[in-house]
C-alpha cells in the first residue's frame, strides 16, 4: 500500500552518470562539484526532484553527500551508513568516506589540484555548512563558488517535476493552537529582540506555523514553501498556488508565487533573521541587513500543546494495538520461511486496519541477520533475507496519523538464540530503561543523559554509532529538531518535547539490536527538598521480548520497571485487540 522494495538505483548506473557530470564541470570551467543529500528547504527527506545523491552515487541513506573531481568522487556518510553505502555505489567510481572524521575540507586538501574552484548549488547548503569548509580551504588555494544553475539538473534528463501536493487543515483540536496565535507569539518575540522579520524555510516549521498537513515529501506531511513573518505578525507566504487553492484566505497571510521569493528578500528593509543551519546560502546573500538566529518556529513546534500530546498519545495507542496484533502474528508464523519483506507488509497492513493511517512515517526497516546490522538498512527485492532459526529480527517502523507521528523499534528471537545475543540485548534493555526511569534538573541536555543509555554497554566494551534520541513531530516528521538525545546536543530539554529512547548494538556482518520506545518529558513529581525536576513519560504501548532477556543481569529496579511497563501495555491494549491476540498478549506481558 505504501512502501515499495524495488531498488531506488543501480550501483551500475553511477559510473556513466559520473561521467556525464565532469563533461558539464568541465564545460563550465569547475573542477569540481558538492552533491548534497538535501532541497532548499533543508529536511531530512527530499521530493524525488531532488534526489540528486541518489541519482548520481545510488546511495539512499537521509544523510550524506558527494565531493565531485576530475579524478575522485568522495561519498561522505556517517557511523550510520558506512556498511550500507558499500552495498549501494560502484566502488570503482566513488569511494566511501567516513565523516565527520575526514572533513569535505580536509578531504579537498588531499584531492584537489591546485586552485581548484569548487561549485556549490546555493540553494542546497546551509550558510554555517558552507563557512566551515571555506575556513577549512583557508591558505590551501582551493576555492568554492555559489552557481546560479545546478549542473547535475543539465545533466539528468529525466528528472521528475517538483512536488505539488494538496495541503490539508490540521484542526485547532489536535494542533492547540490557531495560527493566528501562533504568528503573533512568534512576531512578539521578534519586536522584543529588535528583528523586523524572519525568514522560515523549513517545510515542517511551515506546516506548524500555518496548521496545515501535505504531502510534498514522502514520509512527512509537508508542504514546501517558504515564509516572511514580520514584526507585526504578517505573513508573506511564498507557494505554488495549486497546492492551497482549496484552502479559504486566512487574513494577516499574503500569498505569493514561489519565483518571487528572492525579489522579496533583497527587497526587506530592516533587520531580518535566518536560520545559518537550516536557510540556504541563498537566502543570506539576498538579505540586505541580515542576522543569524535560530528558526523561531523550531522551540515552539518542539514544546507540544497538550491538544498535541493528548493526539500523540491517542495515535500512540492506535499503534500499539497493530503492533500486537503483528507480533502475536510474527510468534505464530515467524519459523515459516518469511521474510524481510513479508514482515513489512503485514506490519503495514496491521496498521492500515485501523481506518486512519494516513502513510507510514519511514520505510519500515525489517531486517534479520547481518542486514540488522546495517543501521537504516532498507529491505528491496534484492536484499529481502529469510528469517532464519537462531536470528534476531530487528522491526523499526512508525505510522502517520491525523493526531500523530509513531516510531517503535522492536528485536525478536528467531527460535532459541545464543547467549551471546541475549547478553547484548540485556545491555541494551538497560539502557534503554535508565533512560525512560532518568530524573534530572533544569537546564540538561540530551547531551547530558546520552551516556545513561549507553554505560550498560560500555560495561562491556561495547557501544552503538548513532544518537540514542532524536526529537518527534506531532503529527509531522518523524526526525524533528531541535532537541535530541545525543552527546552533542546541549540544548536544554523542556516539558512538551517528544523524544525516542533508542539504544542499540551491532555487530557488522551477524547481527543488531534496537529497542526503542517514545517518550515525553513532563515535570517530574515533588521528592527530596522539592527542587524542580522533569522525568520522561513513556507513550509507546507494546510488549518488549522478554526471551532475549538475560533475566540474571537485571536489578531489581529494572525489573520492577519492565513489570509496570508491561501491566501497562496490558491494561490499556487488552481490551482493543482481537482475541487471539490478547491471549498472546497476556503472555508477553507476564511478569518475569
Amino acid at each position: 500500500m505504501f512502501q515499495s522494495f524495488t531498488a531506488a538505483t543501480r550501483p551500475e548506473d553511477g559510473p556513466p552518470r559520473l561521467a556525464r557530470l565532469r563533461d558539464e564541470l568541465a564545460r563550465q570551467g569547475l573542477t569540481g562539484f558538492l552533491v548534497p543529500r538535501s532541497d532548499a528547504h533543508q529536511g531530512e527527506y527530499v521530493s524525488p526532484h531532488d534526489e540528486r545523491l541518489q541519482w548520481l552515487t545510488g546511495f539512499t541513506g537521509s544523510a550524506g553527500f558527494c565531493i565531485v573531481l576530475p579524478d575522485s568522487a568522495g561519498v561522505f556518510i556517517d557511523g550510520r551508513y558506512r556498511l550500507q553505502v558499500r552495498d549501494q555505489i560502484d566502488l570503482t567510481a566513488f569511494a566511501p568516506i567516513d565523516w565527520p572524521d575526514t572533513s569535505a575540507a580536509d578531504w579537498l586538501r588531499q584531492q584537489a589540484p591546485a586552485e581548484a574552484v569548487i561549485g556549490y548549488d546555493p540553494w542546497l547548503h546551509t550558510p554555517d555548512e558552507i563557512a566551515k569548509i571555506e575556513a577549512g580551504l583557508k591558505g590551501s588555494g582551493l576555492s568554492l563558488r555559489a552557481l546560479t544553475a545546478n549542473p547535475v539538473d543539465a545533466v539528468w534528463t529525466d528528472q521528475p517535476p517538483p512536488a505539488c501536493g494538496q495541503v490539508r487543515e490540521h484542526p485547532l483540536a489536535l494542533a492547540g493552537c490557531t495560527a493566528a496565535e501562533k504568528r503573533a507569539a512568534l512576531a512578539e518575540g521578534l519586536r522584543r529582540v529588535g528583528t523586523a522579520a524572519t525568514v522560515i524555510t523549513l517545510a515542517d516549521s511551515l506546516a506548524w506555523l500555518m496548521n496545515w498537513r501535505g504531502s510534498d515529501i514522502i514520509r512527512n506531511p509537508v508542504v514546501q514553501g517558504f515564509a516572511i513573518l514580520h514584526d507585526d505578525a504578517r505573513l508573506d507566504l511564498f507557494i505554488d498556488a495549486a497546492k492551497v487553492a482549496h484552502l479559504p484566505g486566512d487574513e494577516g497571510v499574503t500569498r505569493h508565487p514561489v519565483d518571487s521569493f528572492p525579489e522579496a528578500l533583497r527587497a526587506l528593509n530592516g533587520v531580518t533573521r535566518y536560520d545559518p543551519l537550516t536557510a540556504p546560502v541563498a537566502v543570506q546573500s539576498a538579505l540586505a541587513q541580515g542576522t543569524p538566529g535560530a528558526d523561531p518556529c523550531l522551540m515552539a513546534k518542539a514544546t507540544k500543546t497538550a491538544a498535541e500530546l493528548d493526539g500523540m498519545r491517542a495515535a500512540h495507542r492506535r499503534d500499539g494495538v497493530a503492533m500486537v496484533e503483528f507480533l502475536a502474528w510474527f510468534d505464530a508464523h515467524a519459523l515459516e520461511g518469511l521474510t524481510e519483506i513479508d514482515m513489512a507488509r503485514h506490519l503495514e497492513a496491521c496498521r492500515a486496519a485501523s481506518g486512519q493511517l494516513l502513510d507510514l512515517s519511514f520505510d519500515s526497516i525489517s531486517s534479520t541477520g547481518p542486514n540488522a546490522a546495517i543501521n537504516h538498512y532498507r529491505v528491496t527485492e534484492a536484499t529481502n533475507r529469510r528469517l532464519e532459526p537462531g536470528d534476531l529480527f530487528l522491526i523499526d517502523s512508525g505510522g502517520q496519523y491525523p493526531d500523530g507521528t509513531t516510531d517503535i523499534t522492536r528485536t525478536l528471537p528467531v527460535g532459541a538464540v545464543a547467549d551471546e545475543r541475549r547478553a547484548a540485548y540485556t545491555r541494551v534493555l538497560q539502557g534503554m530503561i535508565a533512560m525512560s526511569r532518568a530524573r534530572f534538573p533544569r537546564g540538561v541536555s540530551g547531551g547530558h543523559l546520552d551516556a545513561l543509555a549507553r554505560y550498560p554497554l560500555w560495561l562491556a566494551g561495547l557501544d552503538y554509532d548513532h544518537g540514542t534520541g532524536h526529537g518527534v513531530g506531532a503529527a509531522l516528521s518523524v526526525h524533528e529538531g531541535p532537541a535530541r538525545l545525543s552527546r552533542v546536543s546541549m540544548l536544554p530539554l523542556e516539558p512538551g518535547m517528544i523524544l525516542s529512547n533508542e539504544p542499540g548494538y551491532y555487530r557488522a556482518g551477524g547481527w543488531g539490536i534496537r529497542i526503542e520506545n517514545l517518550l515525553i518529558v513532563r515535570e517530574a513529581a515533588p521528592l527530596g527538598d522539592n527542587r524542580r525536576m522533569l522525568d520522561f513519560e513513556t507513550i509507546t504501548l507494546c510488549p518488549i521480548d522478554t526471551r532475549l532477556i538475560d533475566r540474571a543481569m537485571l536489578s531489581g529496579d529494572e525489573v520492577l520497571w519492565l513489570n509496570a511497563y508491561h501491566a501497562r501495555v496490558l491494561a490499556e491494549l487488552g481490551p482493543l485487540v482481537s482475541p487471539e491476540a490478547r491471549t498472546w498478549l497476556s503472555q508477553a506481558c507476564a511478569p518475569i
